[in-house]
């Protein structure tokens, strides 16, 4: 169906570019493109001012465009390596969960705090050598994380080699908005995307061989290292970033990495839907799920390590023909129940979610009846194929939510010139803010009942049957903010809103 309210006749059955196999979601109007990961939302952002006839693509630009899916697939799995390790770093030094909820803490705080300081260097740098600090130099840190001798000076160096990590791809993001024309942007986001993630799928089993080695973690880390050094040095020889004014004028990539004007954010709030938005994230506990799962599977499964990086990679395949489906799926309930269709589906997924992570997170036994905890190095035993279907069960759910229903609703009835700081409000600093306190409040608490399994149940279950209902909220409010995004965005031009 086809509604002018949605603005110059934009579909919303059009929600997703054309061009990207991994659901990434496009804001009407403005080309800009949005994706949910583990690590988050991502955006590429591009300069709005661009003439697209007058676009001169750079040489050489596919070569660069694997080498930015490599570099961001790298960056990915060096910062999973102390979630997939930590089993090893725990017995190492005597750690216990509190320590992994203090280590994803970490990279959510620094994503917001550091995020916004590399773009500015971004900005007036360029954005091709910043990323080869961020990716290649700062790999070193990774490396000399493998060599630390005790928790103190561990937690030290991951913490400054998250600096770097955590900046890269906001920065990348928007060095792949220069390299392609807007109607050509779910072609490369869609090419970065799956480089990544079919690096991902190598890197990670690969990664897991370490597992029956007390001291892989320090190798994991040194090779993680390596491998970033590696990929700066192959962005320094691809990429070939075009001619741009560095001495002030970039404003995407700032906002993607979460800065933006506070009068813009008030504006943001204005809308009851987006208004709305900002209470339903402290119901979005996925990602803190995603920081602690290999932690159960390793030891409290007693699969160990490397069955833990082969579960987690079966998962990481359901999520990516997740953010397909789920798009998909989002845009054919639209087709049949018009604007509410999305907030249908989200409930349906906020309840199937919660299952499938009760029945893989907690009541693991009903398809694995020989579990036996573990000591995260030690396997007691091998899950089975029926819990591997499972896990990729829970990853092809996962993404149903945000690609399907957050993503296109806030880009339907969020005013054009907003919607890059909506993105930023919303994803970056407000989810970016509670996930930041949520890791080591579960890691706390699952340390102090001695269950992990339990608290991921209560803390990560509960929060989506709970978030189900809110959603009912959005009937009140959605519809009248899709018809008035046109208005609004008029009155914004005006000075009048």
């Amino acid at each position: 169906m086809t509604d002018n309210n949605f603005g110059k006749g934009w579909d919303p059955s059009e929600v997703r570019a054309q061009g990207d196999p991994f659901g990434a979601s496009e804001v009407p109007e403005t080309g800009d493109m949005a994706a949910t990961t583990p690590q988050g939302v991502s955006i590429v952002d591009v300069d709005d001012d661009a003439d697209e006839r007058d676009f001169v693509p750079p040489p050489g630009r596919l070569a660069g465009t694997v080498v930015l899916g490599m570099s961001q697939s790298i960056d990915n799995s060096e910062g999973g390596v102390s979630r997939t390790f930590f089993p090893q770093i725990m017995n190492a030094f005597g750690l216990g969960d509190d320590s992994l909820g203090l280590l994803g803490g970490l990279s959510s705080g620094a994503r917001m705090i550091f995020g916004p300081l590399w773009a500015i260097q971004a900005d007036r740098f360029g954005r091709k050598r910043i990323l080869f600090v961020v990716t290649g130099l700062w790999g070193l840190w990774t490396v000399a994380a493998g060599y630390a001798p005790n928790w103190p000076v561990l937690l030290i160096i991951y913490s400054i080699s998250l600096i770097g990590t955590v900046a890269s791809e906001p920065i990348l993001n928007g060095l792949l908005g220069s390299l392609y024309s807007r109607s050509e942007r779910g072609k490369a986001f869609g090419t970065v995307r799956g480089v990544s993630a079919a690096v991902g799928f190598i890197i990670t089993p690969l990664l897991g061989q370490f597992g029956s080695n007390p001291e892989g973690w320090r190798w994991a880390f040194m090779t993680m290292g390596g491998l970033s050094i590696l990929s700066g040095i192959l962005i320094l020889i691809f990429v070939k970033e075009p001619d741009r004014d560095t001495t002030g004028g970039s404003e995407e990539v700032k906002a993607e990495a979460g800065m933006f004007r506070w009068s813009d954010a008030a504006k943001v709030m204005k809308i009851p839907t987006l208004a709305l938005m900002a209470p339903m994230l402290l119901l979005v506990t996925s990602l803190v799920l995603f920081n602690f799962v290999a932690q159960v599977w390793a030891r409290d499964f007693g699969f160990g390590i490397t069955n833990a990086a082969y579960l987690n990679t079966v998962m990481q395949i359901g999520m990516a023909v997740s953010a397909l489906v789920g798009g998909l799926t989002g845009d054919w309930f639209v087709r049949r129940l018009g604007h509410k269709g999305r907030i249908v589906l989200f409930q349906i997924y906020g309840v199937a979610f919660a299952a499938i992570i009760a029945l893989t997170m907690y009541w693991a036994r009903l398809w694995d009846s020989d579990i036996v905890r573990g000591d995260g190095q030690v396997v007691t035993n091998d899950p089975s194929l029926l819990y591997y279907v499972m896990v990729f069960l829970m990853g092809l759910i996962f993404s149903f939510g945000f690609s399907g229903c957050v993503l296109p609703m806030v880009s339907t009835v969020c005013p054009r010139q907003l919607s890059a700081t909506s993105f930023a409000l919303l994803f970056s600093l407000i989810q970016g803010g509670i996930n930041t306190v949520y890791q080591p409040l579960v890691g706390v608490i699952a340390r102090a009942i001695g269950d992990l399994p339990l608290t991921i149940l209560v803390g990560v279950c509960v929060p989506y049957v709970l978030n189900s209902l809110y959603w009912s909220l959005f009937y009140r409010t959605y519809e009248k903010d899709v018809s008035l995004q046109n208005e609004r965005t008029r009155l914004i031009a005006e000075g009048k809103f």
